[in-house]
């Protein structure tokens, strides 16, 4: 049982009624990566929406990125 599926639900909905393109995204988020940028830069560990776990090649840090689905775009890095 994941106690955390319900609440996610509601932020993948909130995410996702409003996708923003890359510039808007940038000014509310900062970094910004599509998958492309997001394979460069990170390794994925896991997700589970709106969240990805990663680890940041140019260092090893681990920690979790937001994603909204279309377009994709990938922010918010936070480390674990």
């Amino acid at each position: 049982m994941d106690r955390t599926e319900s609440k996610r639900r509601e932020m993948v909905r909130q995410i996702n009624s409003e996708p923003g393109e890359r510039e808007a995204m940038e000014a509310k988020h900062g970094q910004v990566w599509d998958t492309n940028e997001l394979q460069r830069d990170y390794s994925v560990e896991g997700f589970a929406a709106p969240l990805i776990m990663v680890r940041r090649k140019e260092d090893g840090v681990r920690g979790s990125l937001m994603f909204q689905h279309h377009p994709r775009y990938y922010y918010s890095f936070k480390e674990a």
